[in-house]
């Protein structure tokens, strides 16, 4: 009677971990996709394929390594499905300004500090930029924070949409 009730537990139990399994495999896959955007870190290749694509461009100003806003935020939206789907209208470009010195090459920290001269010039962090597909500044959004708006991204679609609103 044992071995029989054994049995039977084991009958049932094998499809519910197979479908466990699979829902989290498929979770996992779901949650690669969304975070998987073709950020670009040079605004002149961002440029040529704006021009191509007639697209416009965001700039994506973070400090990856010591920036707690600028982590929450691409938690908060850039990892988001809703951000994803805007992105395929927009040429991306994330343009880093990290302590450590090992996580950009030295020309691209020489690169980057230009850009930040010329785009973000107050260096505040995050900071969004909207450019034209020529590279002139359509607007900006700076700041974000995770804890006293309760992960309130609400500012910064408004300021994608109405960017595309704009551009199309």
């Amino acid at each position: 009677m044992e071995n029989a009730r054994i049995k039977q537990n084991y009958f049932f139990m094998k499809p519910f971990a197979i479908i466990t399994l699979l829902m989290i495999s498929l979770s996992s896959i779901a949650q690669d996709n969304v975070t998987q955007l073709d950020w670009l870190t040079n605004l002149d290749e961002a440029k040529e394929i704006a021009k191509e694509e007639n697209k416009p461009i965001l700039v994506y100003f973070t400090g990856s390594d010591w920036c707690a806003p600028c982590k929450a935020l691409k938690s908060d939206f850039f990892e988001t499905e809703e951000f994803a789907t805007r992105a395929q209208n927009l040429v991306l470009v994330m343009i880093d300004y990290p302590r450590r010195v090992d996580i950009i090459t030295e020309a691209q920290r020489t690169y980057n500090k230009e850009v930040i001269d010329t785009y973000n010039p107050d260096k505040a962090f995050p900071t969004m930029v909207m450019l034209n597909k020529k590279g002139k500044e359509e607007g900006k959004i700076a700041g974000y924070s995770s804890f006293n708006s309760y992960k309130d991204t609400s500012h910064h679609f408004t300021f994608v949409d109405e960017s595309l609103a704009k551009y199309n």
